[in-house]
């Protein structure tokens, strides 16, 4: 008894420390390839990722609306945008690993998803649109990945419900 207690005491001490480390490790990983991706500030922008009932969308803005990190978010989402339609997913899943939430059916239906770049005042956004089931939850499991991965809380009463 006294030795179940003693390792019992022993997980509790060292489980923390393990998936603390892990998950700083996976973070210090986006945070490197996502500077080796993106070509602005990643310090100066913040993202948010915003499911809907439709799809989602992607958008990056600018702090300080520094005019050249913004026209650098805009010719990044740009191209980011052209690589979704066609299916290409090799970005997201450099920065976050290929295993992130929701890739996998992304990548397969892509034909279903309508892609679509715009400017905002402080940047740009994707927006992400489909009418297949399938799509929509694995673009919301696809968001969530990244905004976790970011370190974006989101209200629970406000998480789209699926």
């Amino acid at each position: 008894m006294k030795i179940e207690i003693l390792l019992a005491s022993m997980f509790l001490i060292f489980a923390p420390a393990t998936s603390t480390s892990a998950a700083t490790a996976h973070h210090d990983m986006v945070m490197s390839h996502g500077a080796q991706v993106m070509p602005f500030d990643l310090k100066d922008a913040m993202h948010m990722f915003t499911p809907d009932t439709k799809g989602g969308t992607v958008e990056i803005m600018v702090h300080d609306m520094d005019a050249h990190q913004i026209a650098l978010v805009r010719e990044h989402l740009r191209i980011e945008a052209l690589k979704f339609a066609a299916g290409n997913y090799s970005d997201p899943a450099y920065i976050h690993g290929q295993d992130m939430p929701g890739l996998a059916a992304l990548e397969v239906g892509a034909k279903q998803i309508a892609v679509r770049y715009l400017d905002t005042p402080m940047g740009g956004k994707i927006r992400f649109t489909s009418t297949g089931i399938a799509e929509v939850h694995a673009l919301h499991q696809w968001l969530a990945a990244q905004a976790s991965d970011h370190g974006i809380v989101r209200n629970p009463r406000c998480s789209m419900k699926m």
